[in-house]
This record gives structure tokens, sequence and C-alpha cells, in this order.
């Protein structure tokens, strides 16, 4: 009879097969077009997102980041061809939605070479899972959900559904779920499944197979308005939809029967447990019958539960990142060597006795540093006080005839769009050798820290407004920055040129 085999022995061995496991799922299976995403054989949990019958993690060999690898697959490869165009037109639409409480859409490309027809797509990775997740976990430990956090993810919530109900047309989420929002680490709100509605739509009979909605699922049925799947049905599937999510976030979970749907008597009951008057007419409002009666989402972002006048610390956040690409990357950290930290902040006369003083030593420089990075991240929206609104999307977004032969897989197109923000920009000018023409440094450092330098010799007739426009297109600048940069450049050429002419 063989001896048993040693413990520490068996651990090793244990151990070897995890690693191994753990070299299996880093395997690249495949690569797109373009070389920049390689898609990996661990397949990822997003939460339940309809019609998608596979999700990798893949990485991002551009930023060195993960990012899921998303596939739609189509058995009529005919029926595909023929709808193509009207294919890219949606995902070009959906490419334009940038918002950070939305889950970004990096890049797409259709796939015909195989038996069976594909639609791939590139978002971004939120590794905390999603909010239904989340619920389940805090349930364990807490019988309600804390208030603020509550309001927190309402606003943020509201904050992207804002957003998407003012694009031109109005973009419906059509499947906002619990499993269909996300949630970082720091708390910040990601929404996920905004491609699914304008695409399924879109989509001819012979196609949309493939698409499986998430109002198929029993469970998540009470999700869903009365009027959802009707013609005229709009924005206001996507506020009752919310009321629901806001209803399960207060109270962690709305107890179904088994695997089957969520009854009335649940919800009600749900309902009925919250003892905050403001928050249960906030989530009773969402969930009208008629349609008509409920509010939108930028009304909601005034409601009484929600609505604070913002603090000047936010407001003053708000306003030093807008601006920040002005300022050395470690301002902070700069200012405070510099500060004398007994110096007084503020003070506050009083009638009887001295003046109230703060002084700055009394500012915890590191919360300040969490608290702007927060704010950068969208966690702190300033939606309440929403001037400025989406731009318009056209309707009609695909290429001309012969631009769409260019672009079908396997070409990759010429230039990918740049996703991400400037934070801070730098800028240097020196005169040649020869003393003809200018030589320009531009450093770019961009939301997620990547320093982009680039150098130019300048030609008499080039503008600030050109480059600016030159960056947009070549994929090095975002086009919201592109009024932004071509203000800083024409700052710079007046410095240098004036003071050297």
């Amino acid at each position: 009879m063989a001896a048993p085999e040693p413990a520490p022995r068996r651990g090793r061995e244990r151990e070897r097969e995890r690693e191994d496991e753990s070299e299996d799922e880093s395997d690249i299976l495949e690569e797109s077009p373009c070389g920049r995403w390689q898609k990996r054989r661990e397949q990822v949990n997003q939460g339940n997102m309809p019609g998608i019958q596979s999700t990798f993690l893949a990485m991002d060999t551009e930023e060195g980041v993960e990012v899921v690898w998303n596939e739609l697959h189509f058995g009529d490869r005919k029926a595909f061809s023929a709808h193509e165009e009207k294919i890219q037109t949606m995902f070009e639409q959906l490419a334009l939605v940038d918002h950070p409480n939305i889950v970004k859409l990096h890049k797409y490309w259709l796939d015909a070479s195989e038996a069976r027809a594909r639609v791939i797509f590139i978002t971004e990775y939120v590794s905390s899972g999603s909010l239904k997740q989340f619920l389940k976990k805090t349930k364990k430990n807490h019988k309600a959900m804390n208030a603020r956090a509550w309001k927190r993810w309402c606003t943020q919530i509201l904050s992207a559904l804002s957003f998407l109900h003012a694009c031109s047309p109005p973009i419906i989420h059509g499947n906002l779920t619990s499993d269909t929002i996300f949630i970082q680490h720091n708390g910040l709100i990601k929404i996920g499944s905004v491609w699914y509605r304008i695409f399924s739509n879109a989509l001819p009979d012979d196609l949309r197979s493939p698409i499986r909605a998430e109002r198929e699922e029993l469970r998540n049925l009470h999700f869903f308005p009365p009027e959802y799947g009707e013609v005229n049905d709009g924005t206001a599937v996507d506020i009752f939809s919310f009321g629901m999510c806001a209803l399960e976030m207060a109270v962690l979970e709305i107890q179904a029967n088994g695997d089957t749907r969520v009854t009335e008597e649940a919800i009600a009951r749900a309902r009925h447990s919250l003892s905050d008057p403001n928050m249960r007419e906030f989530i009773l409002s969402c969930l009208a019958r008629d349609p008509a009666r409920r509010p939108s989402a930028h009304n909601l972002l005034f409601h009484r539960v929600l609505f604070e006048v913002h603090s000047l610390k936010l407001l003053a956040a708000h306003c030093f990142i807008q601006h920040q690409y002005l300022m050395p990357e470690n301002v902070v950290e700069e200012k405070t060597k510099a500060m004398d930290l007994h110096a007084v902040l503020a003070e506050m006369p009083q009638p009887h006795g001295p003046p109230m003083q703060w002084r700055y030593s009394e500012v915890s420089f590191l919360e300040l540093d969490k608290f702007l990075e927060d704010v950068r991240n969208g966690i702190y929206p300033l939606m309440n006080f929403a001037a400025a609104r989406p731009l318009g999307l056209p309707r009609v977004l695909a290429p001309p005839p012969e631009e769409a032969q260019k672009v079908k897989t396997p070409t990759p197109e010429p230039f990918d769009s740049e996703t991400r923000k400037v934070v801070q920009m730098q800028c240097n000018l020196e005169r040649s050798e020869d003393k003809a023409r200018w030589h320009l440094t531009l450093l770019l450092v961009l939301e997620d820290r990547l320093h982009r330098q680039l150098t130019y010799d300048l030609l008499p007739t080039d503008s600030a407004q050109d480059l600016a426009a030159e960056l947009v297109h070549y994929g090095f600048l975002h086009e919201d920055d592109r009024t932004k940069l071509a203000a800083f450049l024409e700052t710079t050429f007046l410095k240098y040129r004036g003071t050297q002419a």
C-alpha cells in the first residue's frame, strides 16, 4: 500500500496547477485588425448583458490596461452583409457617447470571414462587478443602505440618463437594471449596455435572433414599465427602470419568489419599508404607471431628496480640473511645500470674543488630492447646474459607399479617435540653428497619466487652429480639447514670437 503523499508536496502541486490555469487564461486567442487589442481565453462576467454570446478579457497593448472583448454572432451571413452599413452607423453613433458614468465603447469592427458573421466591440473593463452583486454582498453585513451612498449613486445614474436623454435624437437605454449598472471600487457608477436599444431597434427581423432582451428573464421583469416595447414608448421607460433600481439600492434586495419574477406584493413591501418620506415620494414618482407623470432625469436631480447647493469646495474643484492643463502635474504638492502652514486660511469674526480662524495646517492635503481625483473621475458631477448639454448625434453617420469599403474587416481604419482628455499642456518654441524656422515641442498629459510628447517644425503658414485640428484628425487629441489647445498654442506663439521678433 502506497504511503500518503506529504501535505507540502500536494500544496506545491496545487499551486502549480493554479499557475498553469492562470497561464492558460492569459493565452492570446485573437487580435484586432489593427493589433491594438488582444483577446484572451479568460471570459468575464459583466453582469447579464443581453444579446452578447461571449465576453472575454482583453489587453489594450497601447495603454497597457484590461478591456472587454464583446462578440455578437449572426448565423445568416447573407442578411448580415446586406445590413453592414446600418450596423456600422449604429456603432459609429455609440462611439460618440462619452460620459464618466457610462461604460465607454472604444472600438468596433465587423467580421464576416468565419462561418458565422460577428460584430466585435471593445468596452472598458469594470472590475468590481455589477450593482446587483455589490448589493448582495452588502446585505450580508448591513440591513439598509447608507443614505449618503444612495444619494451619490442616484445622482450619478441620473447624470448619465440626463446626458443620454438630452442627445438629439434622445438615446433611450431601454435595459436599465441592477445587472447593467456597475460600480467601481472608488464608488464610481458606470452604466453598461447602452448599445442594446439602439442596435436591436435598428436591426431587421431576419437579424434579431441573437439579440436576447433582458425583459425575457422573469427575474428582471419588474424593471420594465407597462408600456415597454410599444411604438411610442420614450425616455420615461428609463425613469421607471431607474426608480426600481433606486428602490433596490435603498432596501438592498427586493425578494423574488424563487427564480421567478418579483411580485407586485414584494415591491409594495419594499416601498413601505422605506422610513424616509422624501425618499419614498421620490421613488414613487419614478414608478408612476402613467409615463406622462414620471419626471425627467434632469428634473429628478433637483428633487429635495437629492438636491443640495454645491459647496464652494466642490465648485472650486471642478474649476481647478477644467483649467488643470495650464498647471504643473504636481501643483498641489508644490504649493504645499511653498506654503506657510501656520498662515490663516479663513477667518470668521464673532460679536463677542476673538474671531474664529482656520489655518492651512488643518487641511489634509492627501484628502484634498483624493477629493480632486474623485471629482475628476465623475463621482461628484455638477448636474444641478447643468448648462452644458451633449452635442447632437447625427442620425446617419455611415461613411460614403467608397469609404465604407475601406473599413470592412480585416482592414483597420487609418486613425483611431482619442477618447481621453488632456489634463495638462506644456509647450516650448525654439529657433532653429539657421534662425529660419521655429521648432515646436508639445507635451500633453492625458487623464490616465499618459505623457504624449510631440515635436514639429513650424511653417510660416501654420496657425494654432490648424495644428489643433490636425492633432484631432490624427488621433492625438480629443475633439473636446481642440479649442482649448488652439488657444493655448496661440498664447505661446504670441509670447515667443513677440519676444524674439
